[in-house]
């Protein structure tokens, strides 16, 4: 839509969300936009802060963030299982399908093995850089930013509040949304987000149209995370998938959350990896449901949202 149409339809955006979401549960994927990624800086201690704006959906899309999936794991052979899942664009993918069957084997061994190398959820969404100590340059420009559930959670918060005293708030609108105080602290080995948060609603920029219209023009599409040329083929993927695990079901040795936190880094594989034979592979199974979507699926959320809307 023009921005002006945005500015004067922004009353329905929350209810439209909610519809939305739905409607893109088994959409996602990854982009390739690396250069337009924003990542927050932290320093020794792990510790960071910044202010994002999140931004409404470019023009021609609905929805102003994107859900993804990817598997992140090493296996026993020490090499690294580093890919996008397929599962994101509603396809069959061969982890899943693989942890599927080793779920349903009733061996806690592999139950085990499927809770290490279980899928992990994304969201990618543009956002206007308020402010960033850690690297100033970026401020006042827009970006993708790639979260995990939590900071999700925080925007759902606000979208849909708990408390009969608290009024819902569209963090994605220019005029009546809310700065993102991004708050990181390095708690037991991991990041953090407990205490990032809203601020008060206020017009980004002090809702003046012309600079807002300017942001508007440089946001970045977000259907490349839905398109299936960014995807590696289910082949390519088995083949990786067969060299990490040594043509065996051992448990990985180490898992992406191990040496990472939920954002969107990828650990550096190992160093001198070398091919090794081919698993079967595991053709057939129905994707898990019990182990790899308990895992705090958001869309569950959305169904009840749009069923009480």
């Amino acid at each position: 839509m023009s921005f002006n149409a945005l500015k004067k339809n922004r009353s329905a955006s929350i209810n439209k969300l909610v519809e939305q979401a739905q409607a893109v549960a088994d959409k996602a994927g990854g982009s390739k936009q690396e250069d337009n990624i924003w990542k927050p800086t932290v320093d020794k201690s792990g510790n960071g802060y910044a202010v994002l704006r999140f931004l409404p959906a470019p023009e021609g899309e609905d929805v102003p963030w994107v859900r993804f999936w990817d598997h992140g794991f090493q296996g026993p052979t020490g090499k690294w299982y580093i890919e996008k899942s397929l599962t994101s664009i509603g396809q069959p993918d061969p982890v899943s399908e693989l942890n599927s069957k080793l779920w349903n084997s009733g061996i806690e061994s592999d139950k085990d093995q499927v809770r290490k190398q279980k899928r992990r959820q994304h969201y990618a969404v543009n956002a206007y850089i308020v402010s960033d100590p850690g690297n100033p340059a970026n401020e006042g420009k827009v970006f993708i930013y790639q979260f995990g559930k939590k900071i999700f959670d925080k925007i759902m918060d606000v979208i849909q509040p708990q408390f009969q005293d608290e009024d819902p708030v569209n963090p994605f609108d220019f005029w009546d949304g809310a700065d993102f105080k991004l708050k990181i602290r390095q708690v037991e080995g991991y990041r953090n987000y407990d205490k990032s948060e809203f601020a008060t609603p206020a017009p980004l920029l002090g809702g003046d149209d012309e600079k807002l219209e300017e942001v508007y023009t440089k946001l970045n599409p977000l259907s490349a995370y839905t398109d299936v040329k960014n995807f590696k083929s289910y082949e390519e993927l088995d083949r990786k998938l067969s060299m990490v695990l040594g043509g065996a079901q051992a448990s990985p040795m180490k898992t992406a959350e191990s040496m990472m936190d939920d954002e969107f880094d990828t650990p550096t594989p190992s160093a001198g990896r070398t091919e090794s034979a081919a698993a079967p592979k595991s053709a057939g199974a129905k994707p898990v449901t019990s182990m790899e979507d308990d895992d705090e699926d958001a869309m569950s959320f959305f169904s009840k949202l749009a069923a009480d809307a």
